[in-house]
């Protein structure tokens, strides 16, 4: 039986990964994809690499909360898969979506896949490990690690707030640590940002902006720390 879900990409300006993005889809055999590509006002050649890919586009206001909502709303599956334009599922992934997805208990529950940088730095095996740990002991994984969840559920939730910023923190906190489901593959992220910052000072950059907005500080606010 195939199971029809929408994939969904906020993006903005981000051409340089996202056709590996969308070539690590595939086209998986039990999985009929349909990909929304919501852009958020790119200069350069997203929209026409989303549709050379085959993608939809749809278009919103800049900020990855409006665009993820926008996107989600573009479609009809009855499950939904969020990515980031820099971040691509790793072998295996589309059985594990399979497996979770076949799972009636999973109607009420959400998943993600484990972050994997595309670096040999030994460095970032450090920072994935802490990643694991954070997501499973405290349910907090981000959106590099996308989220698979029904559409009913999501609805129910209320969907992504319109946030620049702590979007998928603000909803896997409405989710639930118990129902937040670990998937045996990987998602392989940019690694870009902790190159340009280093391996130290962008984790605790970003731990700043978790305890930050848990302590009541806009998004908007938050997100000039985050750069």
């Amino acid at each position: 039986m195939t199971t029809e879900i929408d994939v969904v990409i906020p993006t903005l300006n981000a051409a340089a990964s996202l056709a590996r993005t969308l070539a690590a889809l595939g086209t998986p055999a039990d999985l009929a994809l349909t990909v929304t590509v919501c852009d958020g006002g790119s200069r350069d050649d997203t929209p026409s690499i989303a549709r050379t890919a085959g993608a939809r586009v749809v278009t919103a206001a800049a900020g990855r909360g409006q665009q993820l909502a926008t996107g989600a709303e573009a479609g009809q599956a009855p499950w939904l898969f969020f990515l980031h334009a820099d971040s691509r599922p790793g072998p295996g992934w589309a059985d594990a979506v399979g497996r979770f997805v076949a799972a009636p208990d999973n109607q009420d529950r959400a998943a993600y896949l484990r972050l994997r940088f595309e670096s040999a730095d030994p460095r970032a095996r450090r920072i994935e490990r802490l990643v694991g740990w954070r997501s499973r002991m405290l349910g907090l994984p981000y959106g590099d690690q996308g989220l698979l969840l029904s559409r009913a559920f999501y609805r129910r939730l209320g969907g992504f707030a319109a946030l620049p910023l702590m979007e998928d923190v603000d909803l896997v906190r409405r989710i639930g640590r118990h129902r937040l489901v670990p998937l045996a593959a990987d998602m392989i992220t940019s690694a870009r940002r902790y190159e340009r910052d280093g391996w130290m000072l962008r984790p605790l950059r970003n731990l700043s902006c978790l305890v930050l907005f848990f302590a009541g500080l806009s998004p908007q606010a938050i997100r000039r720390l985050y750069g």
